[in-house]
Order: C-alpha cells, then sequence, then structure tokens
C-alpha cells in the first residue's frame, strides 16, 4: 500500500499555508510507517505528477474556504472532490487540479482521494496562522491520523497540542 499526505499552501498568506504547516507538524504527533510518505507540496502543480501517480490513496491537507466559521474542520470525499477544485481555487489547487486530471487520464489516479482542512481566517501576507486556524490545527491532524487509521494504517497514540 502506498500513501501519500500532501500538505499544500502558500505559508507568505497566513492561513492559505495551514496544509505545509499541517505536514511539518503531523511527525511530531505520530509516527508513521514507511508505506505512509509526506510531501510539502506547496505551491506545486504539474511536477508532483510522478509522485502521485498509482497511489492507493491521497490526502491532501489545505485551506478550505466553504464558508463556515474560521477554523472549522473539513472533510471532502467523492464526489465533493472535483466539486472542490471547479469552485473554490487558489492558484495551487489549479495545478493540483490539473495533476489530478492527468491521473485520471493516465489511468493511474489514487484508488481514494480526500481533501482535510480547515477553513482559513486570513489570506493577508504573513506566515503565522491566525488564532482560529492555530486553535483547530489539532483537530485537523487528528483528521489525518483518524483518515490514515480508516485506510488501515496503524499510527502511535498522539496528544496533540496547538502550536
Amino acid at each position: 500500500m502506498r500513501i501519500v499526505v500532501l500538505g499544500v499552501g502558500n505559508i507568505l498568506l497566513s492561513d492559505e499555508g495551514l496544509g505545509v504547516r499541517a505536514i511539518e507538524r503531523l511527525p511530531l504527533s505520530c509516527s508513521l510507517p514507511p508505506e505512509v510518505e509526506l510531501i510539502d507540496g506547496g505551491t506545486s502543480g504539474m511536477e508532483m505528477l510522478e509522485d502521485l501517480e498509482g497511489l492507493d490513496a491521497l490526502i491532501i491537507v489545505d485551506a478550505i474556504r466553504a464558508g463556515y466559521a474560521a477554523g472549522a474542520p473539513i472533510r471532502l470525499t467523492g464526489d465533493a472532490v472535483p466539486v472542490f477544485f471547479k469552485t473554490r481555487l487558489s492558484p495551487h489547487q489549479v495545478g493540483l487540479c490539473d495533476v489530478l486530471a492527468t491521473l485520471e487520464l493516465l489511468g493511474r489516479a489514487p484508488k481514494h482521494t480526500a481533501i482535510l482542512g480547515l477553513q482559513p481566517q486570513s489570506l493577508a501576507l504573513g506566515m503565522e496562522l491566525s488564532r482560529e486556524v492555530e486553535a483547530g490545527m489539532p483537530e485537523l491532524l487528528r483528521m489525518v491520523i483518524s483518515e490514515l487509521v480508516m485506510l488501515g494504517i496503524r499510527t502511535s497514540p498522539a496528544t496533540i497540542e496547538a502550536g
């Protein structure tokens, strides 16, 4: 089994960088087996094609603007994934959308894709997460771990605290 947890976003735009920040913190929260690869996708696009080809599962961690309260946890799977990419695009999401569409055309798309994230408070210039998103980070990390467990991955118990 091959699983990638992909953190995406722009760390220069406050909450937009929460996916990358979550990937940085996940190894501090639990130990993961070798079949789980953590990738800091930043704002990458098509250059991720090889990394994401033929996966059993892809867990994308990103800021998700869905009209909820800032810091609210959000999980998208199934038909909600393509809808997300059609309606709420930032520049890195356009690139990721292209990668997933290309993999689908090649018959090499991940068997399972989930997008996990938090509703951002601020996308202003700045490298710190907003207070609301920072407070939601422990729940987001628990969501990632739960998604991995649902996929049959064993992780160590985690005590996750806000950074």
